[in-house]
């Protein structure tokens, strides 16, 4: 990659897109708008009134496959926290620079070499969200929306420590239980109460043993609030709790055993109200997946290493509506969600080489 072209990152990594500073993300979005636009695409804007826009660029259809690439163009980097650029001859510093404003650049960097091989650029649209970093509750209706116009997807989350690519994700799910008892005095009228921590204590330990780490099921109860003081019978507690799967069934038994505890009361005199669900819903390795990767495999000699992750990302929102997706298409990179947080060069340029070869083919009709 040229020294030009780094300049380029380089502008885009120095704006602080934080997922809520609406203006930066729309400032980043604009600038990829307008690059895509010199590539011939046509910029579709999401306009949003309290987090940014989202933008969906569209080329020619044509018969053949059709392929979403899929980014988003937030970070976690609040304004003054991390907002610098540096580079030394092996890596490239800053907020996103792997997760995920370096994918991105892989992704129109390959497109541009594919635009200036060929002319013109078919049957590949781009999606960048501006909310992924906070669980995409806005966007993921739009990428469910979008997804059935596609064959394939490709994500550019960043690739594995091997340039491995992502085959599957766990699902997530965020909850919320909110208990209600009865106050008393703790010394004169004990009996008289119902006590909602009591119950939350119960409904913690029922919700954690649904846990089967040999599936790769996990309950976590993360947050704990309730009660006013030693002195009184707690009227009311809230548990906010996280559930992580890595397939369907998984999910349907945990979810109904969840619906059991919440409805149940163990202490006399308490309720309980339950909210939140699913967040993003598992991304399970398929079949067509594997032969998507064996396509690429045959058509550009080489032998990509898949890998399973236990986070999540908006690959599972795509795959949930069953578009063959792989993950992974950024470069390497770590210290993501740090003021460490860097990318590979190398890993950039192997990145931009395969992408090229892989939306030429399928503009092709060879994949």
């Amino acid at each position: 990659m040229s020294k030009k072209n780094f300049s380029q990152l380089k502008e885009i990594i120095e704006i602080n897109s934080w997922t809520k500073n609406k203006e930066g993300v729309d400032k980043n979005g604009t600038i990829f708008s307008n690059w895509l636009q010199a590539l011939g695409f046509e910029s579709n804007i999401y306009k949003r009134e309290t987090i940014g826009d989202h933008l969906y660029c569209t080329s020619m259809h044509k018969e053949g496959k059709k392929l979403l690439l899929l980014g988003h163009l937030d970070t976690v980097f609040p304004p003054n926290s991390f907002e610098k650029f540096k580079e030394d001859d092996e890596w490239i510093y800053g907020p996103g620079v792997c997760d995920m404003k370096g994918g991105n650049f892989v992704a129109l960097e390959a497109l541009r070499a594919v635009y200036q091989d060929k002319g013109a650029i078919h049957n590949i649209d781009f999606l960048l969200v501006s909310d992924e970093e906070t669980g995409s509750d806005d966007s993921k209706h739009l990428s469910m929306e979008l997804a059935s116009k596609y064959d394939y997807c490709m994500v550019f989350e960043a690739a594995g420590s091997k340039d491995e690519v992502v085959t599957a994700r766990k699902g997530v799910g965020t909850f919320f239980v909110d208990i209600t008892g009865k106050a008393s005095h703790a010394g004169n009228h004990y009996s008289e109460g119902a006590d909602a921590n009591l119950e939350a204590s119960y409904m913690i330990q029922s919700l954690i043993a649904l846990t089967d780490l040999e599936k790769g099921t996990t309950v976590n109860v993360g947050k704990i609030e309730g009660g006013i003081g030693a002195n009184t019978i707690s009227p009311h507690a809230h548990l906010t709790f996280e559930l992580r799967y890595t397939n369907i069934i998984e999910r349907d038994r945990v979810l109904n055993a969840i619906d059991s505890i919440v409805s149940t009361a163990k202490v006399v005199g308490t309720s309980s109200t339950l909210s939140g669900g699913i967040q993003r819903d598992v991304m399970q390795a398929s079949l067509e997946q594997a032969e998507f990767v064996e396509k690429i495999n045959t058509l550009c000699n080489v032998t990509l290493p898949t890998e399973q992750r236990g986070g999540v990302s908006d690959a599972n929102i795509i795959s949930s509506k069953g578009v063959i997706t792989l993950d992974g298409w950024g470069p390497y990179g770590d210290g993501d969600h740090t003021i460490n947080e860097r990318a590979s060069k190398e890993s950039f340029n192997k990145r931009i080489i395969l992408v090229t070869e892989i939306f030429g083919y399928l503009m092709e009709n060879k994949i």
